[in-house]
């Protein structure tokens, strides 16, 4: 609900950095609630897609390749604008498993070690929109290995199905 309330402009409409309001293709980029927008050396903003019915990696197609290109794209534009970033600073990925199950994009400084930012988790949105420009079904048919912690359900749901 957090998300729909800030794409509905509900909450959080006094952060946002960026919209692109096109339904199909648009997003709202607002700054990360893990920062606080002090200092550049932990930048970390979300992009969060205007589209609902696409929830994470899996979903995505070569039909999104618009989508995508406009997150990259104005994502960096915006961060520049607004906090002197260049997009050369920046590490622009998508989680699998995400967090939540509506299409974000993280957009962090190049230094921070933000919290799933490492290769096990974090796909770089340059290298998605590459593999979809090759492949249409590429995250359709490819194997994505993730890190779960012990403690976590769906870790608790792959060992009751045999699957650890």
């Amino acid at each position: 609900q957090w998300v729909y309330n800030i794409l509905e402009k509900k909450a959080e409409a006094d952060r946002i950095v960026h919209e692109n309001p096109d339904p199909s293709n648009g997003f709202v980029l607002v700054p990360d609630l893990k920062w606080n927008q002090n200092q550049l050396d932990d930048l970390y903003l979300i992009a969060l897609v205007h589209r609902r019915e696409v929830k994470s990696l899996r979903d995505l197609t070569a039909e999104h390749l618009p989508l995508l290109r406009n997150v990259l794209q104005e994502g960096k534009e915006a961060i520049v604008k607004r906090f002197g970033v260049p997009g050369s600073q920046l590490r622009i990925y998508l989680h699998y498993q995400p967090s939540y199950q509506h299409l974000h994009v993280h957009f962090t400084a190049l230094g921070y070690d933000a919290p799933g930012s490492s290769v096990e988790r974090a796909h770089l949105l340059a290298d998605v929109i590459d593999n979809l420009a090759m492949d249409s079904m590429y995250y359709q048919k490819r194997a994505l290995t993730f890190p779960l912690r012990a403690d976590e359900p769906l870790f608790k749901k792959f060992q009751e199905a045999g699957k650890v």
